[in-house]
C-alpha cells in the first residue's frame, strides 16, 4: 500500500501573506456588496427595461379605459350618447400621455447614471 504524500509547505493555520491578500480581498467585496444593497432601496432601479414598457403602457390603456367608462355612465345617465364618452377619452388619453411622462421622468431619476464604460455620450468639450 501507497502512504500518502506529505505536504511540502508547511501548514501551521498562520497567516502569510496569501491568506492575508484573499481576506482583504473578501472583505473589500463583501462591504461593496453591502453598500450596493442599501443603495437598492427603490424598486425603479431594479427593474428591467420589458418591466419598465410594460409599466408605462398598462398606465397609458389604463388612463383611456377609465375616461371610457366615466364617458359611458355620463353617457347611459344623460342620454347623450356618445359624445360624453369621446371628450372623455380624450381626457384619458391626456392623462395617460401625462402619466406616461411623469412616471419616465421619475424612472430616468431613480436610475443610475451611465458611465463611459457602458456607452455613455462624451462631451464634446474635450
Amino acid at each position: 500500500m501507497i502512504e500518502p504524500r506529505k505536504p511540502k509547505h508547511h501548514q501551521t493555520g498562520g497567516i502569510t501573506p496569501l491568506t492575508s491578500d484573499l481576506e482583504a480581498r473578501i472583505a473589500r467585496a463583501q462591504s461593496e456588496r453591502r453598500a450596493e444593497r442599501s443603495g437598492r432601496t427603490d424598486a425603479t432601479n431594479t427593474a428591467t427595461g420589458m418591466g419598465k414598457g410594460l409599466r408605462l403602457g398598462s398606465e397609458f390603456v389604463a388612463a383611456i379605459l377609465v375616461g371610457l367608462g366615466i364617458g359611458w355612465l355620463l353617457d347611459s345617465w344623460l342620454n347623450t350618447t356618445p359624445w360624453l364618452m369621446l371628450v372623455m377619452m380624450m381626457f384619458g388619453f391626456a392623462a395617460g400621455v401625462l402619466n406616461v411622462v411623469r412616471s419616465a421622468s421619475e424612472m430616468n431619476k431613480a436610475a443610475n447614471p451611465p458611465t463611459a464604460a457602458s456607452g455613455a455620450p462624451k462631451d464634446l468639450d474635450e
